[in-house]
């Protein structure tokens, strides 16, 4: 199994049941990224360095202005994709077997989720998992503590306040704040 393999394999209907041949996938990624993580985190490397391994955890080359203040939690790695001038704070966690997808000028806080996955209802059938993408536009910031659902896009230019919980879309240039994050103000374009 390789990436495009496992991304046809989601692209399809969005779920992943258990398979032998996923889970081993899976597990393989996951300590990959453990891995990687852990040489983001543990030791005090410049950020040009950091640069470097984040794009080696996710098979991508960021961009010179991308910045990223260890640690960084994830348990997959290669669904990420970062724009330019791109800020990621300490803490943050990215389950991103889904795809999360972050686009220019965006500023994520301290302790951000990114869960891409979330588990069936029916208890008999609760280890199989559904995987939805993430979407950040342009120009958002997300504040401290804030965990955002799979299947979220969060508009041009919005807001998410500070411990908000975002489980639908967020229109743009739009503040949301609570749990569920609701629209509490409108910003000027």
């Amino acid at each position: 199994m390789d990436l495009n393999k496992f991304n046809e394999i989601i692209r399809k209907d969005h779920y992943i049941t258990y398979d032998p041949e996923v889970a081993k996938y899976l597990d393989d990624m996951s300590e990959r990224a453990r891995h990687i993580t852990h040489l983001i985190n543990e030791h005090p490397y410049g950020m040009k360095h950091v640069r470097k391994l984040f794009s080696k955890l996710i098979g991508k080359k960021v961009d010179d202005s991308f910045r990223l203040f260890p640690p960084i939690y994830t348990d997959f790695g290669l669904n990420i994709e970062v724009g330019k001038n791109v800020f990621i704070n300490s803490c943050c966690c990215f389950q991103d077997q889904g795809g999360i997808k972050i686009g220019e000028n965006v500023l994520i806080g301290h302790k951000v989720v990114f869960a891409t996955l979330d588990h069936d209802l029916n208890p008999k059938k609760r280890s199989n998992m559904k995987a939805l993408p993430i979407n950040i536009a342009k120009d958002v910031w997300i504040g401290a503590n804030a965990t955002i659902l799979p299947g979220v896009n969060i508009g041009e230019g919005s807001i998410v306040a500070a411990g908000a919980v975002v489980t639908k879309d967020v229109p743009p240039f739009s503040i949301v704040a609570g749990v569920p994050a609701k629209i509490i103000k409108k910003l000027d374009e």
